[in-house]
């Protein structure tokens, strides 16, 4: 057998955390060999409010994920959302000592620890610095300038910034669960790789992931991320509405919001009543589907409105910046009833609800294909991409029964080329929490 490198992505969400395995399959599709899946106890709007409970959910989904893959986890990458995430445009250049030799990666490296250095607002720190074009020596327009002469290489950034206790605490639970931290993603960048194809990033389009507690924006044009931003509600504040607005328990909100929610209210007839089991002997309750999905309705357009409103800012309304492809809808939230009818008549972009199958073996199951796996499976993606094909070494099969020492583990080999960014980024960070 070739060798595969198997690897996991864990979604610590704010309704589940989800820990996927996988590997890349001969045609270079990911094919998923397991998935734990545990209730989020501990995380509030993407944010780790509760460290035991969240430690707790993490061992609960990677225990699942490795009965049902065969295979031990040790190291996972890890996605980071929450309303702490901001994100900015900065641009920055360097001057370079030998313009008589091309521009190679080592520039590059350079002008990004450059942006690295940026001060913050205290107790923020820089997650991601993403090139979007360079200038060489003021020529401008340039995707890709490795091997170009020039004295001064330009570029501008994306630069995304998360609070670095948020960001600690998350590395906490994930050591406190026995896993290595291989490296964070910014989720919705990770969802983005799970379901958009190439087309629609260099045409233009806007992925809104609408989970239990945030709502994540990505926005790419000309195949360069261009926006990103994370809105602080998601399905969770429509479930709350429902209990509040139908005086019901918060288990039955959600039934109902999953099984007979819509976000359209026309569709309802007003003889369609609904009866709830009312609690310990009390009579049933009777609720009208109109008035649910009324409730949905307001609160649903409340965020659509904030994402419409972040996609303005990016300067949607600019002939140049035009999102072609219009809007992507994925994450749980994506399934409710009508919600792509609904987000064209606000915004008036063309809608469709992405599955994360883009890169998916062609035989996966029914369920991993669902949008509420989408951050999962682009945070194993990330995991596999990391590796080089040719160097990585046999999975070894352990028997779940046995513990294995951590340091006995089968691990992966490192790549003789540069660290990535990313990998810079997480020693520097892991440093950090060692000195914490």
């Amino acid at each position: 057998m070739e060798n595969k490198k198997i690897a996991v992505g864990l979604d610590i969400g704010t309704t589940k955390i989800v820990a996927m395995v996988g590997q890349k399959n001969e045609f270079d599709k990911v094919e998923i060999l397991g998935i734990g899946k545990s209730q989020s106890l501990g995380v509030h709007r993407g944010v780790v409010n509760n460290i035991t409970q969240t430690i707790q959910s993490i061992q609960q989904a990677t225990l699942e994920a490795e009965a049902k893959s065969g295979v031990t986890i040790s190291d996972v990458v890890v996605g980071i959302a929450g309303q702490h995430i901001r994100s900015l445009q900065h641009s920055d250049y360097i001057t370079r000592e030998n313009a008589d030799e091309v521009i190679d990666e080592q520039d590059i490296e350079t002008l990004i620890n450059q942006v690295h250095k940026l001060v913050m607002l205290p107790g923020e720190e820089i997650i991601h610095v993403l090139p979007q074009e360079f200038k060489v020596d003021g020529q401008a327009e340039i995707k890709e300038p490795i091997g170009m002469y020039g004295g001064r290489l330009e570029a501008n950034f994306h630069v995304v910034v998360g609070q670095v206790s948020s960001i600690r605490n998350i590395g906490r639970c994930i050591k406190s669960a026995g896993l290595e931290m291989g490296k964070i993603t910014l989720e919705p960048i990770a969802s983005s790789d799970a379901v958009l194809s190439q087309e629609e990033k260099e045409a233009g389009v806007a992925l809104i992931d609408i989970g239990g507690g945030t709502t994540d924006l990505a926005i790419f044009k000309d195949g360069i991320i261009r926006h990103t931003a994370v809105i602080p509600f998601g399905g969770n504040v429509i479930t709350e509405d429902i209990k509040e607005g139908c005086s019901i328990i918060q288990k039955q909100a959600e039934l109902l919001k999953v099984k007979f929610g819509s976000a359209w209210p026309g569709e309802n007839k007003e003889t369609e009543i609904v009866s709830i089991p009312g609690l310990r002997g009390r009579d049933p309750k009777e609720i009208s589907l109109k008035t649910l999905s009324k409730i949905i309705n307001a609160r649903v357009i409340e965020i659509i409105e904030q994402c419409f409103l972040e996609i303005k800012n990016y300067g949607h309304d600019d002939q140049k910046k035009k999102l072609i492809a219009g809007i992507v809808l994925t994450g749980g939230g994506s399934q409710l009833k009508h919600l792509k009818q609904l987000v064209e008549y606000i915004t008036g972009m063309d809608t469709r609800v992405g599955y994360p199958n883009e890169h998916l073996a062609g035989d996966s199951d029914e369920s991993t294909t669902s949008p509420t796996f989408s951050t999962a499976v682009g945070l194993l993606m990330a995991a596999l991409d990391k590796m080089p094909v040719d160097l990585m070494p046999e999975p070894q099969e352990v028997p779940l029964e046995q513990d294995v020492p951590v340091d006995e583990m089968p691990q992966p080999v490192a790549p003789k080329n540069r660290n990535s960014i990313f990998e810079q980024w997480t020693d520097k960070f892991k440093e950090f929490l060692d000195k914490a």
